[in-house]
């Protein structure tokens, strides 16, 4: 049985714990409501582009732009999106576990190269077979727009160039407080709208080169943002989460030992009663 100064010691040592958890929430809560408002500002543009792109692919067909040509996937490549840091709960094991998944079924028939940004996913894909062409392992919540939109240009060229067939976006994309939403996505090509009606293109002003040579690679840079931005709503979201789930753990366990501390100086004072009345009852019949 532990001794009271062993118990006082964890009891102090918990407290100490739930001091820093209580402050990471602090700090969580402060950047998750403005990643929040960045995201919620974003979406309506961001959730519009896909569909929209999709139509004009549908109505100008594949020979428009060279990122609208779909060829046989033989090189392939996947962006992941991960945090930096871990005590986010579950938010980096999910998302990693399904992207190797994706890896392994996209690997039967094409060579696969990844795109890591965060340093859980460079870590993770250290030593996996696939090929790692490109790593961002730290500062992620810090990356400039000129930064997210030179990696998407790079994408680019090798999708024109024929260095790649198809690009995969994987990220947690902020759903709720409670749980995050892992998202695939295919990036490249863009993919025309089964839905869409086959009539010729509206009339656009410039013309449709001029329009989608602006249009296009300017979906591809806005997409990469909007998976930054979901992806850091979702893990402060987590991570404000874990803090709080955290907290209240160690509370159970301070009272837990608080309750067993009591029970041994209860024991201790009672055997130090039941010695002083034996000695007192002695003391009479002597």
């Amino acid at each position: 049985m532990p001794s009271l100064l062993d118990l006082r010691r964890r009891i102090r040592s918990v407290k100490n714990t739930q001091q820093i958890t209580k402050a990471m929430k602090t700090v969580s809560t402060a950047k998750f409501k403005k990643a929040q408002r960045k995201v919620i500002e974003g979406r309506p543009h961001w959730h519009e582009e896909p569909g929209l792109l999709a139509r004009i692919s549908a109505w100008t067909g594949r020979s428009a732009h060279p990122l609208f040509a779909v060829r046989p996937e033989r090189r392939v490549h996947v962006v992941i999106v991960t945090s930096d840091k871990g005590l986010c709960g579950a938010f980096n094991s999910m998302l990693l576990a399904r992207a190797a998944e994706l890896i392994a079924e996209k690997s039967k028939t094409a060579e696969v190269r990844l795109f890591l940004i965060g340093k859980k996913a460079v870590n993770y894909f250290k030593r996996h077979p696939a090929l790692t062409e490109r790593a961002i392992p730290d500062r992620t919540d810090k990356l400039t727009r000129s930064e997210t939109d030179a990696l998407a240009r790079e994408l680019i060229k090798k999708y024109v160039y024929q260095e790649t067939d198809g690009v995969f976006l994987v990220y947690n994309e902020f759903k709720s407080i409670l749980a995050p939403k892992l998202t695939i996505t295919r990036l490249l090509p863009v993919l025309p709208d089964p839905a869409a009606e086959p009539a010729p293109p509206p009339d656009w002003e410039p013309g449709v080169p001029a329009m989608l040579a602006t249009l296009v690679p300017r979906y591809i840079e806005e997409q990469i943002a909007h998976s930054l931005a979901e992806s850091q709503a979702a893990e402060q979201a987590a991570r404000m989460m874990a803090m709080e789930n955290a907290s209240k753990n160690a509370e159970e366990i301070i009272g837990d030992l608080v309750l067993v501390m009591n029970k041994i100086r209860q024991a201790g004072i009672t055997k130090e009663l039941l010695e002083i009345m034996t000695a007192v009852e002695a003391l009479n019949k002597g």
